[in-house]
């Protein structure tokens, strides 16, 4: 029996989705599984490119036919890699892919067939796993970031997806809310782990500089270049290199840095030799730059290969459950390098730190416990510890207010007029000659509680 006659029955049967391509990326045919894993059907996928799919592991020139079309023809074969997907319904799907050129009897490149596994599953049920081992040791926090809030959950799970594959990520989200530490939690998480994480601040270094900090130069490339120097790139080979503020990359070296990025190779300065690098790249910006690309600052091309993935780190204003937390881990910090013996908070001091606005975010929050640990000598944090203008607001303006006798005074005499008027904010108003946004802007500038304090 010539059992080759029922291959397509074969392929059929198969748990595993299998296509096969043209030597253009063209899709010219799809098993069952296939559709079961892309949501399409067979003769939506038949005719389209594969780039349908968006798969985070191919590697696209598109520059005509065979290995001009992707790195899958110039290396002939892929074997078991971890990829996203996306399907039908524009959701992401874990895949591992494998993948071999079909060549005729003369050896010419006539297409491809690649299987795909579904791993959603798998990568679903690790992360429930990795959800429970948070939930019970939250102190610890997520790779050095602490979180207990929706909003942080929902973050590390992303940072635990994105970590699976080598897709760009841009982390966008305010100064100091912790963009670093998501870039180091996204290398901890992966399977670089144990390779260079390497970080570049972009907005530290003049444009010269810069160049020479990527990419590395050679001796006597300029004035002062008295040796050869390895750049930051050729560093973190294998790793995962950190591109901190790339919104301030001058436009010279942005072309570089596509270049790089596309041909995954780097010139030193003042070389004309490529050097490969394998570099899993994540950026950061407080920036907004589709509007730098509006004014022409920043490379429309190089922003869509920096955030294929975007990130954004919440700040803390958003995330306000998360403040005890996060300020019990600094004070343990602190007390250990200074030898103090605080232990904590006060109530008043807590309700402080949680009615505040926090634009530094995160950052802001560290430096308010070192100043409290400068004045704070032993037992808990009071709020009279506390930056005045973090100590500002309810329990914290009236705890402020009674240690200074003037503004105690003034308070007591507002309470008082209020008392009179039986706590209708407009008659106090009328009874002192002034509007009732004044009586509002002082009850709230003297921390007085209608319900605690007027009744």
């Amino acid at each position: 029996m010539d059992i080759a006659k029922y291959w397509k029955t074969i392929v059929d049967t198969l748990q595993d989705g299998l296509m096969v391509v043209d030597p253009s990326g063209n899709i010219i045919a799809a098993n069952p599984a296939a559709e079961r894993v892309t949501g399409y059907t067979a003769e939506e996928l038949v005719g389209k490119s594969c780039r349908i799919l968006n798969c985070t592991g191919c590697k696209i020139i598109g520059k005509g036919a065979g290995k001009q079309w992707c790195g899958l023809f110039n290396r002939g074969a892929i074997r078991e890699k971890k990829c996203l997907i996306t399907n039908k319904d524009r959701h992401s799907v874990h895949i591992i892919k494998s993948a071999s050129v079909l060549r005729n009897e003369d050896g010419d490149i006539i297409g491809a067939v690649e299987t795909l596994t579904d791993i959603t599953e798998k990568i679903r049920q690790q992360q429930e796993i990795s959800t429970l081992r948070k939930t019970f040791s939250l102190d610890e926090g997520f790779h050095g970031i602490l979180g207990k809030s929706p909003v942080m959950l929902n973050l590390f799970e992303m940072i635990e997806n994105v970590a699976q594959s080598d897709t760009p990520v841009m982390i966008q989200g305010e100064s100091g809310c912790g963009k670093e530490l998501v870039a180091r939690a996204i290398h901890r998480a992966s399977g670089r782990s144990d390779k260079p994480y390497v970080k570049v601040n972009c907005a530290a270094l003049n444009e010269n500089l810069l160049e020479s900090e990527l990419f590395g130069h050679v001796k006597g490339a300029y004035t002062g270049a008295d040796r050869a120097r390895v750049g930051r790139f050729e560093s973190a080979h294998e790793g995962t290199i950190f591109l901190d503020e790339v919104g301030d990359i001058p436009p010279s070296v942005q072309v570089k840095l596509l270049r790089v990025l596309e041909e995954r190779k780097i010139e030193r300065v003042g070389d004309n030799r490529s050097v490969p690098v394998d570099v899993r790249v994540i950026t950061a910006t407080h920036k907004n730059l589709e509007e730098l690309i509006e004014q022409g600052l920043f490379r429309e091309d190089l922003y869509f290969r920096i955030n294929v993935f975007p990130l954004f780190c919440p700040p803390l204003s958003r995330r306000r459950e998360d403040i005890p937390l996060i300020a019990q881990s600094f004070i343990r910090r602190n007390a250990v390098s200074s030898g103090k013996k605080i232990l904590g908070l006060t109530p008043e001091a807590l309700e402080a730190l949680t009615e505040y606005d926090w634009p530094g975010n995160v950052r802001e929050l560290r430096n308010a416990i070192e100043y409290a640990f400068v004045l704070c000598q032993s037992g808990g944090i009071g709020v009279q510890h506390l930056p005045h203008k973090i100590a500002g607001g309810g329990v914290a303006r009236q705890a402020a207010c009674e240690m200074d006798p003037d503004c105690a005074k003034e308070r007591d005499a507002l309470i008082a007029v209020l008392r009179n008027a039986g706590g209708n904010q407009s008659e106090a108003a009328r009874m002192l000659g002034v509007s009732r946004v004044t009586i509002w802007k002082r009850m709230k500038r003297l921390g007085i509680d209608m319900k605690k304090d007027v009744g």
